[in-house]
């Protein structure tokens, strides 16, 4: 017995020691409101760094920011903002200290020293985060924006009037420093205390002046008047950022970090747009995104992240904005309640084509790690994503929905499906697309027909399925492959595990006899309790060998498109 259980005890350390899954690394940051969250209320444009900076890592790094506005290192800490953010740090994280522009201010309650007070705060928050295993990094503060000779009070001083309220002083092109001794503490502390160092004045300094006095005033709170409901009289603030200047400034800062601390690198990560419901992104929206891609942006991807919630929105992607790569995160999810039964502003019903939450018309569309759904239930056709543009590859995706989930539209669409989830009830994918879903799991949530494909006369390929997995939920007993839509609908499923839920038959002719002789429909390798082949419909067949079903060759077309070996990159026009 006691053998059996030193064996057990010896498989558990063994599977333990190889678990792929790591924790998170979290960066804690500690700060005041130019590195701070900022409540987005009535389109509020203000933003710290700090904000938009989750989106610059993968999923691998949590970014817990705990800066506040007006707050010192000294307020900071008395405040017991820092206790609170100490009794969560574990061994490995990182904390982020910038201190600077408020402890310059005259009062009690804030006031530092440099060399002194302000030295002594720093070195605290290094102390005790390496007392709990974490990994102290100290920045100075960003620059403001002064074009102005300061006089003797201007380092204490914002520079942040509401637009027009008093006369602004005339601006040279030399950028003044405001900040004096209070960039040389964090610098000093780092030194002493062998910390990693980040020059965020440095790098903001040389930012904005090289963008002058004019274009500079892009990344900070220049608001004109009636403009933003949060400020009707408008704002000029050389402080603070907006969300431009919070993202530029947040890339700015990361390519620092990639470089002093080189163990962060592999968890970064760049895209051209973010999409956040938190005001952490670009935009609010997956449409605004869209719209705001380039038309005809040749040779190159446009990478848009879309993190985490449910954005209820209709979304089109046209045909000028080609080479888009649609990237979520965990739990990003596409959504409308649309259906084809549904009144239009014309009193008009919508049909199954305008039902869809999301069109995609533009070619080497790409998307990775996103929920598609329609919400509407079960009222009858409604389409969660409909796909007209050539060589659209979905990885990692899910399409919910009921009737007609996936619209394969374009009849010269090629379509590549990779470890994708599909689920619906009646011809929940049809069109007239040539696809390949390779390793998909598809899932039926009422009786009915996985596919109604419409493939025109003369194509080689229809729908096939490779190595994919047909599931049902409880219930769920009576389920064919596919009926044709089309009089030469094509249907192939290869190596693919079917429930018990699909009919013995497997096929359906949806009481169109004659297309009994014009529908290819065909199986090989099929396993699982729905693969009894021998009283599948006789107007299918199986295959005896996969020569003309090669995985490469499917989507190959006239330019070779290989997404099963070269992934979302794009073609190469030479080949």
């Amino acid at each position: 017995m006691k053998s059996k259980l030193l064996l057990l005890l010896s498989l558990f350390c063994l599977l333990t020691a190889f678990r792929s899954d790591k924790s998170p690394i979290t960066i804690f940051m500690i700060g005041d409101s130019t590195m701070a969250n900022k409540n987005i209320t009535g389109g509020n444009p203000e933003r710290g760094w700090g904000m938009m900076l989750p989106g610059y890592f993968d999923k691998n790094v949590i970014v817990d920011n705990h800066a506040v506005n007006g707050r010192s290192s000294k307020s900071f800490i008395d405040e017991g903002r820092w206790d609170k953010v100490l009794s969560k740090i574990k061994k490995g994280d990182y904390v982020f200290i910038q201190f600077g522009h408020n402890d310059s201010k005259k009062d009690s309650l804030r006031h530092t020293t440099p060399g002194t007070t302000f030295d002594d705060n720093l070195r605290k928050f290094v102390n005790e985060t390496r007392d709990k295993g974490g990994i102290p990094v100290i920045f100075n503060s960003i620059v403001r924006r002064n074009f102005v000779c300061p006089n003797d009070d201007s380092i204490s001083k914002d520079t942040r009037y509401d637009a027009g309220s008093i006369a602004q002083p005339e601006e040279g092109n030399i950028l003044f420093d405001t900040h004096g001794d209070y960039l040389l503490s964090p610098y000093n502390v780092a030194q002493e205390m062998n910390v990693p160092f980040i020059n965020m004045n440095r790098i903001t300094h040389d930012l904005v002046e090289n963008l002058g006095p004019v274009e500079s005033k892009k990344l900070f709170m220049w608001v004109a008047p009636n403009e933003v409901s949060a400020f009707p009289k408008g704002r000029e603030d050389n402080t603070h950022l907006n969300i431009y200047g919070g993202r530029v400034i947040a890339r700015l800062a990361v390519d620092e970090i990639s470089k002093i601390i080189p163990e962060l690198a592999p968890y970064v990560q760049y895209y051209d747009y973010v999409v956040a419901q938190d005001g952490s992104g670009d935009f609010f929206t997956i449409q605004d995104a869209i719209d705001a891609v380039p038309d005809f942006r040749k040779n190159i991807r446009t990478t848009i992240l879309v993190r985490k919630g449910e954005y209820k929105e209709k979304v089109v992607i046209p045909e000028s904005k080609i080479n888009i790569s649609l990237i979520g995160e965990d739990g990003a999810t596409l959504t409308y309640d649309d259906y084809a039964n549904k009144q239009n502003v014309f009193g008009e019903n919508k049909g199954t084509s305008g039902s869809s939450s999301c069109y995609i018309y533009a070619p080497d569309f790409y998307a990775e790690n996103i929920t598609f759904k329609n919400s509407s239930g079960p009222v009858g056709q409604a389409v969660a994503c409909f796909v007209s543009g050539d060589r659209a590859f979905f990885k990692n995706c899910r399409f919910l929905g009921y009737q007609d989930t996936l619209y394969t539209y374009g009849a010269n669409s090629r379509q590549y499906y990779e470890d994708c989830y599909i689920e619906g009830t009646v011809d929940f994918i049809f069109g007239w697309s040539t696809v390949l879903f390779n390793r998909c799991h598809i899932n039926s949530i009422g009786n009915g027909y996985v596919t109604a494909p419409s493939t025109d006369a003369g194509k080689e390929y229809g729908y096939v399925f490779y190595d994919c997995k047909l599931t049902a939920n409880d219930g769920v007993d009576k389920v064919y492959l596919s009926r044709p839509w089309r009089p030469n609908a094509q249907a192939v499923f290869i190596n693919t595990e079917m429930g018990g839920h699909i009919v013995p038959e497997g096929w359906h002719n949806w009481n169109k006899k004659d297309a009994e002789k014009t529908v290819v429909y065909a199986e090989y390798g099929s396993t699982g309790e729905g693969a009894n082949t021998s009283k599948r419909a006789k107007f299918s067949h199986q295959l005896k060998n996969l020569k003309r079903y090669q995985i490469t060759d499917i989507l190959k077309g006239n330019d070779n498109w290989n997404p099963t070996v070269d992934g979302n990159v794009l073609l190469n026009k030479s080949r």
